[in-house]
């Protein structure tokens, strides 16, 4: 299922299951200059290659590896589609990591890896933003003051995360975003977020807020369990359901590790 919506020079595709409308979850790939921006999940291979028949798009830009965004990527340059992609990214989608069991009902798991046959030198400039995931790029457009966030950003108030992020790497990465002063943003999950300067800086607000509150607790003494009630308001049914994989108990094992 998807849905196609137009802001000017961008179009947003927004991209959806039955596991994953269960779930509150959708994802967006973006049309911008004849360039896509990520490629979907998997799961939705048929619905991406009509689109890509349609759309015609000129070349493909990724913002990571994760399935919900590079999951038709094989698909892309199986089309002929030239491809610009982070060296890690493609790493990553060489080595076709094993996926947990929520993840394959809802997104499903890639395509072995092709090659790109043309590599598509970025018109929108790359800007490492990692902490989500270790090659994790923005996609900035500075001649629209346009950034594409990719999973960057997903609401000031996210408090999960995968079990292998790093929440002070993410901060900074905030930052960095920020810095560039966008006028328009897109996330990946959100769509169009307004006023993106300030939503940027409130998510890293209150993201060290929340971090220096759990380094309190920990450095005080108190237990996991205990902080994952008291600072977190409890786990999500996410966290339940991934085993942990991508919860609120992660952000407060990644600062344990991190002042322990």
């Amino acid at each position: 299922m998807h849905e196609v919506e137009a802001y000017g020079d961008v179009t947003r595709v927004r991209l959806w299951n039955a596991p994953s409308r269960a779930v509150g979850m959708h994802v967006s790939v973006y049309l911008v200059r004849g360039i896509l921006v990520d490629a979907g999940f998997p799961n939705a291979s048929a619905e991406v290659g009509a689109l890509l028949e349609r759309l015609k798009p000129r070349a493909l830009m990724l913002t990571h590896w994760h399935e919900d965004h590079a999951g038709n990527a094989a698909l892309a340059v199986s089309r002929g589609i030239p491809v610009w992609l982070d060296p890690a990214t493609e790493e990553m989608l060489v080595k076709r990591p094993g996926l947990r069991a929520y993840r394959l009902l809802t997104w499903g798991r890639p395509a072995e890896w092709i090659a790109p046959r043309e590599r598509f030198v970025p018109e929108l400039e790359p800007v490492h933003t990692p902490g989500h995931s270790h090659d994790h790029q923005v996609l900035w457009d500075a001649s629209t003051g346009t950034l594409f966030g990719g999973d960057l950003w997903l609401g000031v108030r996210a408090k999960m995360m995968h079990e292998r992020e790093d929440p002070y790497v993410l901060v900074a990465s905030l930052q960095r975003a920020a810095a560039l002063a966008p006028e328009r943003m897109f996330d990946a999950h959100r769509g169009l977020v307004k006023d993106p300067v300030k939503a940027l800086d409130a998510k890293r607000a209150f993201w060290e807020e929340m971090l220096g509150a759990i380094e309190t607790r920990l450095r005080a003494g108190d237990s996991v369990r205990s902080i994952l009630r008291t600072v977190m308001g409890g786990e999500e049914l996410t966290g339940y359901a991934s085993l942990g994989e991508y919860s609120r108990r992660s952000v407060v094992l990644a600062v344990a590790k991190r002042v322990l």
